[in-house]
């Protein structure tokens, strides 16, 4: 499955959160690999950050990093930089994005 995100970088952290997030730990992408999250890519325009989740399951990963002490570490070292996640719901299915449109279902549908 593929999941879109939203985050907002704290004001005047745009330069030290591309240093910051350069690469992650390898602890934290060894616990991405057993919770079944096969890549991340982030975009950024401004302060506004935009995520592709690509995962088996982004409830069940999430709920697993919440108690992983890599993603802990990671977590308390990367939010001095981000300020929030746009949230649209309750929990994690909250932060999802909806899809509006994808090409190839369009032309998938044409067929």
């Amino acid at each position: 499955m593929r999941i879109a995100l939203h985050s907002v970088l704290r004001e005047g952290r745009e330069v030290e959160y591309l240093q910051a997030h350069a690469t992650i730990p390898d602890d934290l992408a060894a616990s991405f690999d057993r919770f079944g999250i096969h890549d991340w890519t982030i975009w950024r325009s401004g302060r506004n950050l935009f995520h592709l989740v690509e995962c088996d399951d982004f409830d069940a990963a999430m709920a697993a990093l919440q108690d992983d002490p890599a993603n802990q570490r990671w977590q308390g070292f990367i939010n001095d930089h981000v300020d929030h996640f746009e949230q649209l719901g309750d929990g994690w299915d909250g932060m999802v994005l909806p899809e509006v449109w994808q090409l190839e279902r369009q032309r998938e549908n044409q067929r």
